[in-house]
């Protein structure tokens, strides 16, 4: 049973629950500070939406290589510009961010109105000088300065971080805490292995602005988490109603992205084999029914979606692209999986997964270990899902010669594998000694650190890129270098704007949150079962 605040050793034992508050905020907190200014194709139809309620974005077209005209497109061409232009990904990511754009978007409109009339006194009608070393990035801004867009999708893209991706991710790393919490038996472990997920994983990296494929790894593991019922609460519903959120869960993966179909799938399976081994087989088809009907809703959003946008509720928006490179391999790009792209997945040196996370690679020790050990209890079906979910996504995204993309973005088609990899690590970590823990700790968080700060790197030495850029060029935040390589801030900070201050202000409010705290953390004592 769970208690607030005990008395152990003399030292304040928290429970869970407001653990899991601290570490949300802190992830809150560190995730916002690290804001990118990268605009991904999902901002668009989120403005959009917010702007007009409409899923077309014919106000940015041509601004991005992701956005095409469907009108031009064979099989949709006609004279009235009926279908506009479109980006190519499933919208879920989008819809939600509208959310947040659309709450602000009146203070948005007022800082954006007044930019656009100081602009017009002053005859600045020619861009400023924006001095990156990525030309696409300079044509992008200077395009969206001339359009007058460039304060909108400043602002907005922030607003969608700061209050979608950010908190998404924070979310996700207190699902772990409280599994893991659970698992373990211990909660100083289990937050600092939550911690270690937050920060010493790609989930730092990719948080930096709006990704739809970390978070759809997110919401699919909550979903299992809830179908799991690992804590036996009877308070979160029947079974079918578990079920039909696991089912909603993997729709709205779907809806996410078409990769969604392969967690939707995994979820399905773990849902069937559950029930089944539990009470047999006319429950397992109960249950599946269950999760179908979860899983409905947000494919039938999808069909819309595809249906307002292209006429054709059941092709993909990626069927309308037009011809890009690599598109001719397979059915858009995709096919059978290819050993080459298995193994870039894996360890390419730019992205790969067990290169950009080192971390991971003890996952494949966890099949070896005792499932039952009082360190870490995990059931046969469980531990196997998790491991299915990673192995089937790897092999998915090994038919994808859009995998070849990732040298300029980073790791990004495995991130919805994140959460569900990291609990066989830690079933590692947690046997392992202490000290070679914290070793392993150290180093994890300072590369995805670095990696999290230098994203906007030339990336002629793969992942290790951003760790020299830290060694050479110390701590800095994204938008504090962005924002200093504009010649339009240039008159408010001519010596250029250090992030030192922002970094310290972020430490002292996560010292803070954690003070009262601090003897029970530090301090040696026995587990706890709260």
């Amino acid at each position: 049973m769970e208690q607030n605040v005990s008395e152990l050793s003399g030292a304040r034992v928290p429970g869970r629950t407001q653990l899991a508050v601290r570490l949300f905020i802190t992830c809150w907190i560190v995730y916002g500070l690290h804001f990118a200014t990268n605009i991904p194709r999902e901002v668009f139809p989120a403005l959009s939406l917010g702007d007009h309620w409409s899923f077309r974005v014919d106000e940015y077209g041509g601004m991005h290589n992701d956005i095409f005209n469907a009108d031009d497109v064979d099989g949709l061409r006609n004279d009235e510009g009926r279908w506009g232009y479109h980006i190519g990904n499933n919208p879920g990511v989008s819809m939600l961010a509208a959310i947040p754009y659309t709450i602000a978007k009146p203070v948005i409109d007022l800082v954006d109105n007044k930019v656009k009339e100081s602009r017009k006194a002053s005859g600045a009608e020619e861009p400023p000088k924006y001095d990156t070393h990525w030309p696409m990035a300079q044509q992008f801004y200077a395009e969206a300065y001339r359009r007058g867009l460039d304060v909108k999708l400043a602002l907005g893209s922030w607003v969608m971080h700061a209050f979608l991706m950010a908190p998404s991710s924070a979310l996700g790393a207190v699902a772990i805490f409280l599994l893991l919490a659970h698992l373990m038996q211990d909660n100083r472990w289990a937050l600092g292995l939550a911690l270690l997920y937050a920060f010493g994983t790609p989930v730092f990296f990719r948080t930096g602005f709006l990704n739809h494929n970390l978070m759809l790894g997110h919401i699919a593991f909550i979903g299992m988490m809830t179908l799991w019922n690992f804590r036996r609460d009877e308070t979160v519903g029947t079974n079918r109603v578990r079920a039909a959120v696991c089912g909603l869960t993997g729709g709205t993966a779907i809806l996410f992205d078409y990769s969604g179909v392969i967690v939707a799938a995994v979820l399905f399976a773990y849902c069937a084999l559950k029930r089944y081994f539990e009470r047999g087989a006319y429950d397992s088809f109960v249950h599946s029914v269950s999760f179908g009907l979860g899983a409905l809703p947000p494919i039938l959003l999808l069909w819309f979606y595809q249906w307002a946008s292209f006429g054709n509720p059941f092709l993909p928006g990626q069927h309308w692209m037009p011809p890009v490179e690599w598109i001719e391999l397979g059915y858009q790009g995709f096919g059978a999986p290819q050993p080459e792209l298995f193994v870039m997945l894996g360890f390419d040196y730019r992205f790969g997964l067990f290169v950009a996370c080192p971390l991971f690679i003890l996952a494949a020790v966890s099949p070896f270990l005792e499932r039952n050990d009082r360190k870490l209890r995990i059931g046969a079906l469980e531990f196997w899902t998790l491991i299915a979910m990673t192995v089937t996504l790897w092999v998915f995204f090994s038919g994808s010669n859009y995998t070849k993309l990732q040298f300029n973005t980073g790791i990004r088609y495995l991130a919805p594998v994140f959460p569900f990899l990291f609990i066989p690590v830690a079933m590692v970590l947690r046997r392992l000694p202490a000290r070679l823990v914290w070793l392993i700790g150290i180093f994890s968080v300072a590369l995805a650190w670095a990696t999290a700060m230098y994203r906007d790197v030339e990336r002629g030495l793969g992942v290790a890129d951003p760790v020299v850029r830290t060694a050479l060029g110390g701590f800095e935040l994204p938008a504090i270098r962005t924002v200093s390589n504009m010649e339009a801030f240039q008159h408010l900070i001519p010596d250029g704007a250090s992030s030192l201050a922002l970094l310290l202000f972020g430490a002292v409010l996560v010292a803070y949150i954690w003070a009262p705290l601090f003897p029970w953390i530090f301090r040696r004592q026995r587990s706890e079962a709260i």
